[in-house]
Formats: structure tokens, sequence, C-alpha cells
């Protein structure tokens, strides 16, 4: 796609952020271990003998590593914290009831925050999260942070686990639904993938949050890349809908073409829409190609007063030149239409679409009309076309919303989109977002 903001797709948007800086642990005070409940079986709040033999002397231990930090040099904290590693081993193999799985489990992810050893890290937040004996409020930020230490491990298949439940919780990361998403990515699963985008948008709307921009985004940048044309279509729809920017829109209209079958007149609606929400005026290496195709749709001999204006923006933006061959030819054939009557040929082509038994000269005209900027007399017209039939009903009713909107009667046009189907309906939702942001702005 030359030209196109999609011809690097796959670095156009930043990847999620990993850093998963757990070196000090989850915050939490675990205290000296608890004395054992006096049962012939540990309860699941107590410790089981075994544990208490191991982790009592390695506690010491480990409390007086903890009492260094900031006080030892970060090199000598580091192979102090490396020199307990080892000795977790016995106190791993001497756990039996969860309190005991707990808290080895946070001495590991302690440490293996501190020594970089993200598979202890992992193990230690694993023995955490099954232990179920984290307080309520932690549990989402323990899974989360399970999630995302598996991720940076290539274990997409316990970050996939993982953060589907920190997702579902609504943990206040808002990287966790794109690490997800990509996690699903990681395993060849697209369409799981951005079906997890959609639960956690659906769980962040219900607890009135503010969904992120970056999770459409997302959302787009994985359908296309897995080449799933209506899924990327529509996440692009809705990128646009929560933040119309030029680039945005570009983009969108964009994916939109290469997953459709455009002609020319598609085109033509297509730089319409661009050049409405200034789609036109972004970064002139992904809009010379755009001015281009809209002045070869448009065509000088049928349209030219609306393809000397697209190429003198274009050429005033320094996105096409006006010493292009192309350019300078399509800008002469404009003006010597024009020169030769062109609008003043509008009026008898209205009167004869009106005397006609069908609708095709009335549509005619009122492209004709619309190319000239009169949308009021363009809106007369195809409302006649289609009382009268057309043949293309979805490209009259399209251009009759166009029409509707360029005069401010947005509900109107509304109306007109949600007729269009074919090959136009993802273009006739987009005319739609176009108008409700619109609407929005004002």
């Amino acid at each position: 796609m030359h030209g196109s903001v999609w011809s690097s797709g796959k670095g156009a948007i930043a990847r999620a952020a990993m850093a998963v800086a757990l070196a000090s642990g989850l915050g939490m005070s675990l205290g000296a271990v608890p004395a054992m409940a006096k049962d012939a079986k540990p309860a699941a709040g107590a410790n089981s003998k075994e544990f208490l033999a191991a982790a009592g002397p390695y506690q010491q231990q480990f409390n007086a590593w903890v009492a260094t930090k900031g006080k030892a040099a970060d090199a000598e904290y580091k192979a102090a914290a490396q020199n307990l590693v080892p000795g977790l081993a016995a106190v791993e193999a001497a756990a039996k009831t969860p309190l005991d799985f707990m808290i080895v489990g946070n001495w590991q992810q302690v440490l293996g925050g501190a020594t970089g050893d993200t598979k202890l890290q992992q193990k230690g937040l694993q023995h955490m999260a099954d232990s179920g004996q984290m307080p309520a409020d932690r549990v989402s930020m323990v899974q989360y942070f399970l999630g995302a230490t598996a991720y940076q491990n290539g274990d997409y298949a316990t970050a996939t686990k993982a953060l589907r439940a920190a997702v579902d919780a609504n943990y206040n990361e808002d990287n966790a639904a794109e690490i997800l998403a990509d996690s699903f990515v990681k395993q060849n699963q697209p369409a799981q993938a951005l079906d997890a985008l959609k639960a956690a948008i659906a769980v962040r709307k219900a607890a009135n949050g503010t969904v992120p921009v970056n999770w459409y985004k997302r959302g787009q940048v994985i359908a296309y890349n897995a080449k799933l044309g209506p899924q990327a279509i529509e996440w692009a729809t809705l990128t646009v809908s929560v933040d119309p920017t030029p680039l945005n829109w570009l983009g969108a209209g964009q994916l939109v073409r290469e997953f459709s079958t455009f002609g020319k007149e598609e085109s033509v609606d297509l730089g319409r829409l661009f050049l409405r929400t200034g789609a036109l005026g972004v970064d002139k290496q992904y809009t010379a190609r755009e001015y281009i195709e809209y002045i070869q749709a448009a065509d000088p001999r049928r349209q030219p007063a609306e393809v000397i204006k697209v190429a003198q923006q274009g050429i005033a933006a320094g996105a096409i030149s006006a010493t292009d061959p192309f350019v300078a030819d399509s800008i002469a054939q404009a003006k010597g239409r024009i020169a030769a009557g062109d609008k003043a040929s509008l009026t008898s082509l209205e009167r004869d679409a009106n005397a006609a038994a069908d609708g095709k000269l009335a549509a005619i005209a009122g492209d004709a009309y619309l190319s000239y900027g009169e949308a009021a007399k363009a809106e007369e017209l195809y409302t006649t076309a289609l009382k009268k039939g057309v043949a293309d009903k979805d490209r009259t009713e399209t251009r009759l919303g166009i029409a509707l909107l360029d005069e401010g009667k947005t509900a109107e046009a509304k109306a007109a989109f949600a007729t269009v189907g074919g090959v136009r309906a993802p273009l006739a939702k987009l005319w739609t977002v176009y108008a409700d942001t619109r609407t929005a702005a004002k």
C-alpha cells in the first residue's frame, strides 16, 4: 500500500510496556512466620510443621537482607540476594499448606526481581496466585504481574490465563489488556486477541471507566496484521469514533479501501471523506498518493471543479507538485472543461433530469451539483433520482447523505447512510461516524 499509514503496519503502534519492577516485592508485609495451628491437619490459613522448621531460619536471613536495601551498594545488595536463592529450594520443598506456598512464593518473586531472574519471579507469583491466601485487594495485582512476567518469559498460555483474570477484574494497569491480546497473538490466535480486547472494553465501560484509545488501535493493528478484513474495518471504525484525529481518519479510510473492492466511484467518496475530516492534511508522505487517487477518481472531464480544488490543496500542502505531468494535465483539462461551460450546462441537465422517466439523469445532475459544492441542489436531485429509481441505489444514497451533511442536516444524512449496503456499507459507516463526531465537536 504505497503512501499508506499501514505500509509499515506492524510497527504502526508502539508495543505495550512490559517492564515488571518487582525487586522490592508487591508491597506486602508478611511479618514473622505465623505459628502453626495445633490441629492434626494444618488449616488453609496455617503453616505446616515442616515449613516452619525450614522457613524460620531462612526468614531471619531474608529479613536481614531486606534491611540492607538503600544502605548497601546496588551490586552488593544484588549479590546478597543471589546468595539467598539456593536456600529457597529447601524452603519450597517443605511447603505443604496454601499459606506455606504464599509465603515462599513472595520470597521467590522478591528475590527473582532483585536478581533479574524472571523465571524465579514467575514461579513465586504463581505460588502466590494459586495459594488463595492473597488479600482480596491484591489478587488482581498478583495476576497482572504473573501474566506480564510470563509474557516476558514467553509463557503465553500462563500469560493469557493470568491476565484474563486481571482484566476481568478491571485491574487499573491499562496495558494489561494489550499484553493479554498480544499473548493470544503470540499463540497465533488473533481472533481470540480481538475478543479479549472487546471484553476488556466492556468491563471498563461497565465500571464507568475510560477506555484507552490504544486498546482500539491495538485491535486495529492485530486485525490488519492477521489480514482479518471485516475485523480490521470494525476496529478502524471504532478508533475514529473515539479518537477522530486526521491521522486516524486516514488510517481508517485506507483500511476500508484495502479490505473492500473499490472502484472509481467509491474512491471519490472516500476522497471526499478524507477532505472533510482533515485526513489529507497529515504528513505528505502518507497523502501524496491519496491526492493522486482522488484526482484520478474524480476525473477532470466529469468533476472539473472538484479536481481543481483538490489539486490546488495538494500543491499548497506540498504533497503533490504543480509541475508533475499528471497534476498539470489534470488541472489543464479541468479548467478547459469549466471554460467550455460545464457549470452553465447544469441548468439544462437539471431540466432534462426532471423530465426523464427514470432517475439516471437526476443522479448524474446531483453528482455535478455536489462536485460544485451546491449541496442543496444535489440533495434535491438525488431525492428525485431515488424516487424515480436508479441502478446504483447505494451510491446515490451515499451521496445524498454527503449532500445532507454538507447542509448541516445530520439526522437526515445518517438516515441516508443507514440504507447503504454492499461494498459501500463500511464507507457509509465511516461517514456516519464523521456525522456523529462532527456533531459532538460542536
